[in-house]
């Protein structure tokens, strides 16, 4: 289903900025993240809910890293059907259940980032939706305010 909306007039349209910083009066970052975003501009902002680590048709590994990286992927699918990508990511809210090796998490979240520093917090929690689930990533994105959104509903 398409809706169309109609663009606002040139002079009441602006480029959006996203801003990352880390005020110096606060400990450096612990890892690859900011401690704050500022973001101005005509914007359009994506919400997801938890994404898990499962394939479209439904199966779940059983390992854990291979579970973060798909609930990444589906992070990036869900923005890509918004018009957006991984760069437009200003927060991310990742839920683990157990241990999960640090050094691998980082290595894989570092390759899905990139260079990107979204705010960002990790929690270890007791348990998510189901017990084999090991792991569910939010998102919160922006980017530039456009005229047409796709939603498929």
């Amino acid at each position: 289903m398409h809706r169309t909306r109609p663009a606002a007039p040139a002079y009441l349209r602006w480029s959006t900025v996203k801003t990352f910083r880390n005020p110096p009066q606060i400990a450096a970052p612990l890892a690859a993240y900011s401690h704050q975003a500022e973001i101005t501009g005509s914007v359009r902002w994506l919400v997801l809910s938890g994404q898990v680590g499962m394939t479209p048709a439904g199966e779940l590994p059983d390992d854990p890293i291979e579970q973060f990286g798909l609930a990444l992927e589906n992070v990036a699918a869900n923005l890509a059907a918004a018009g957006m990508r991984p760069e437009d990511v200003v927060k991310l809210t990742i839920y683990l259940v157990g241990e999960i090796d640090l050094h691998r998490r980082r290595k894989r979240l570092s390759a899905w980032l990139n260079d990107l520093r979204p705010c960002m917090t990790v929690m270890t929690v007791a348990g998510l939706a189901t017990p084999d689930l090991r792991v569910e990533i939010e998102a919160i994105a922006c980017a530039e305010d456009t005229p047409t959104i796709v939603s498929q509903q």
